[in-house]
């Protein structure tokens, strides 16, 4: 007997040999666990968004105080008829002011509105300069006052910003911080959406729409939307109770890899809770993930058994036997799944390294719960009457079935599927070098593209020159930089080159400002729109602009550029920071240090590139964890090709799948690539583990594999169709990320699954004919 077999052996003599012990030990840790399960709670926050060791970060971090970050709120009012300059709705946009700087974590001093004191006007009369609040403090909504605060709005430079160009809305804007300044703890977003949302319900009617867009936004509505994964969570065990009950011929049978799959998701819980962690939003769907693993994974158990007992065995003998065929497979399958997941630590961004740590909690937890407590279970409970004879009928109705895909093995099938194999790679290959780093839609992808949150995006982007997306470039120059003319035209002339790239609506910088006031001393004449060359008429034109606009600081040796954009798309993101850099090494001698970015925008360039820069290593360690462990499980050059070379295959289809339905890779969807690889080679596992034991026992390839299929065939089959179809009801959720995943995953699953059964025999018929068994053994 080999040391494994040994190990194993005494393993399952321990195990089994005092089974009450270990049952009891499973209900109290259950227990335990069950009450940290009940304490997880949503946790959802902006920073744990941040790839804060990237260096835009770094930008983001050290001027957020100062100039705000990227975690901005905008209330749009609109009237539904006629333009904003009726008494009923200044009096309504007040209130809404007042309002939002009311919610919770919203930085007071940051409140922007046309009724806000920081948002003032500047006008030239006959003693000089003029200036106010755009909304006098004596305001009353009279025609005389109303046609007075136009004017006011035309001389501030506010519309496009605060109001809509053509007068027909106007914004509420807001700065969140991160934490409640009040509490100190990190911001409840989803208290803070509800909030909005009671806004928009007090304020929109038949006069008046209201139109939110900001983060606490989506996380509410993602909160919102995953309170329906509950109900595909309920279909998909639905679903795969029915196929389990298909295949086994017993509800008995069917009720325990359910009941084991749930210990292990109550594990995960518990495990998150005693950690400190809570589940985000966006790994609202990883217990589900789990659960679909555990289930699959406890057909094969089910799958063993069966093949034991219609051997001849009994149930308690038929559960050990399965046990020890399959602790060793089983364990590799369930730790190559946890590698994939552990791989996406590699992704310095907090939520996806939440969210690998969720997810390998949970396979981790299967590993004892369908290892171990499920054939215990299956033991203690016992099989149904007359199952040995419905498990040999149903292996004698697919014995036809299992022969015909045995011929795989021969030259001819073998070499015409390896042939196909090629051109699939080719094809998938071309196919994927349209894939884009980052969102390929407008909007929040997260988010069906006719969400309200998506509508309230358009309405904001259709009606004003500014929106939620802005990339801030900080520029860093000499103190009194503003009052220096190489420096202050060096930042006017960035401006211009950005103002005119792709994609961009507007850029608001400091030059601007002040070349409409230095035009407003000389009687707004065009020809006086530029920046004066002498120092002190540069003074003149800077003093009306205060720090509070977030264009300067006291000293003027920082002075942002706020690039507005039309989206966040992926290619208007890399557009924009490819301009930026490529402006900054054209310019090397320039007085200003140009440091990019803050703003959603930036944050989100600096999440594409450390999605781009973690996808190839991220990939490559996953392969070479599971290179390993097939090398140590199979000892097996060969075995290791013809399990790996399969998902290969599928990961380049999958991102050739991604560029077709123009999916970005991006935070939400690169986890699916770790995650098919990872669980796509547990079919391999399963197959080859069984492959192997017969060709050593002598049997030629095609009788070998013939035998494999007669034991685990069935098995692997509806492993595939269980995981594929309960993800595959997830594209119908509300949330566009979860149908995403759920259309990716299954064909993950499905196209692993086929490799395996086909491809992998195939593989293993060639590398035969160079590398024979023999070599191995």
């Amino acid at each position: 007997m080999s040391p494994r077999r040994g190990f194993v052996a005494g393993l399952e003599a321990a195990l089994f040999g005092r089974r009450r012990l270990v049952l009891a030990l499973f209900v109290l840790v259950t227990a335990a666990l069950a009450v940290g399960a009940a304490r997880l709670g949503i946790d959802a926050g902006f920073e744990k968004r941040l790839p804060l060791d990237h260096p835009y970060m770094e930008t983001f971090l050290e001027y957020q105080d100062r100039f705000g970050g990227a975690n901005r709120v905008l209330v749009a009012l609109a009237p539904r008829e006629g333009d904003i300059f009726q008494p009923a709705f200044f009096e309504t946009l007040e209130a809404a002011t007042d309002a939002v700087f009311f919610v919770p974590g919203v930085d007071r001093a940051r409140v922007r509105s046309i009724f806000t004191p920081n948002v003032r006007y500047v006008e030239v009369v006959e003693d000089g300069f003029s200036g106010g609040n755009v909304i006098p403090a004596d305001f009353e909504p009279t025609p005389e006052a109303l046609a007075e605060v136009r004017e006011n709005i035309l001389k501030s430079g506010e519309v496009g910003r605060l109001v809509a160009e053509d007068f027909s809305a106007a914004i509420v804007s807001a700065e969140l911080l991160d934490r409640d300044p009040e509490t100190g703890e990190p911001l409840d977003y989803i208290a803070v959406s509800e909030e909005l949302e009671a806004l928009r319900d007090r304020f929109e009617g038949d006069d008046v729409s209201v139109h939110i867009i900001g983060f606490p936004m989506v996380v509410g509505d993602v909160a919102e939307g995953a309170a329906g994964v509950v109900g595909f969570f309920a279909v998909a065990v639905a679903i795969t109770a029915l196929l389990v009950r298909l295949y086994s011929g017993s509800w008995r049978l069917t009720a325990l890899p359910i009941v084991t799959s749930l210990v292990a998701v109550v594990w995960q819980a518990g495990l998150l809770t005693w950690l400190g962690y809570g589940l985000d939003p966006m790994s609202i769907l990883v217990p589900f993930l789990v659960f679909a693993i555990g289930v699959s994974h406890g057909v094969q158990m089910i799958n063993a058994v069966g093949a034991e007992v219609a051997g001849g065995r009994g149930g308690r003998d038929a559960a050990r036997a399965a046990f020890a065929r399959l602790a060793v497979p089983g364990t590799v399958a369930l730790a190559s799944d946890t590698i994939g997941f552990l791989t996406l630590l590699l992704i310095g961004i907090p939520m996806i390294q939440e969210l690998a740590i969720t997810a390998s909690l949970g396979v981790a937890a299967l590993i004892a719960t369908n290892l171990v407590l499920l054939p215990i279970l299956i033991g203690e409970v016992g099989l149904p009457a007359g199952y040995a004879e419905r498990s040999r009928a149903g292996a004698a109705r697919r014995a036809a079935l299992w022969h015909r895909l045995s011929g795989i093995c021969r030259p001819g099938p073998a070499a015409a599927a390896l042939g196909v194999a090629v051109v699939l790679f080719a094809i998938g290959l071309w196919g994927s070098q349209g894939l884009a780093i980052g969102d390929r839609q407008a909007g929040v992808p997260e988010l069906r593209p006719d969400s309200r949150y998506n509508q309230d995006t358009r309405f904001i982007t259709d009606h004003f020159a500014i929106g939620v997306d802005i990339l801030t470039v900080i520029t860093e120059g000499p103190a009194n930089g503003c009052i220096d003319h190489p420096a202050i035209s060096a930042l006017d002339d960035f401006a211009w080159a950005m103002a005119n790239e792709p994609g961009v609506q507007s850029t608001l910088a400091l030059s601007t400002v002040m070349k409409t006031v230095n035009a407003g001393w000389n009687e707004g004449h065009l020809a006086w729109h530029v920046l004066p060359r002498n120092q002190y008429v540069l003074v003149q034109a800077v003093r009306p602009v205060e720090t509070s606009t977030g264009l300067l600081n006291a000293d003027c040796s920082v002075m942002p550029v706020m690039i507005f954009t039309e989206d966040h798309k992926a290619e208007t993101i890399s557009g924009l920071v490819e301009a930026v850099k490529t402006y900054r090494a054209e310019h090397p001698d320039d007085p200003l240090t140009y440091r990019l970015a803050t703003g959603n925008v930036g944050v989100m360039a600096a999440t594409n590139e450390a999605v781009s820069a973690a996808q190839v290593p991220m990939l490559g360690w996953v392969y070479a964890a599971i290179v390993a462990l097939c090398l140590v499980t199979f000892r097996s050059i060969r075995a290791t090709l013809c399990t790996v070379l399969p998902l290969g295959l599928v990961s380049v289809l999958c991102y050739a799948l991604m560029a077709a339905l123009d999916m970005g890779l991006k935070v939400s969807t690169l986890p699916v690539a770790a995650l098919g690889v990872g669980i796509g080679v547990d079919y391999g596992i399963y197959i080859f583990s069984r492959l192997r034991g017969h060709l050593e026992d002598g049997e030629d390839l095609r009788t070998a594999y013939f035998h494999t299929l007669q034991e685990t065939g069935a098995a692997v089959l509806l492993t595939g169709a269980t995981l594929a179809i309960g993800v595959s009801t997830w594209i119908f959720s509300a949330l566009q990320f979860q149908a995403d995943m759920g259309l990716l995953l299954a064909f993950l699953f499905g196209v692993n699954m086929l490799g395996a059964v086909l491809l992998l025999p195939a593989l293993a018929a060639l590398i035969d004919r160079v590398m024979p068994w023999r070599r191995d053994r």
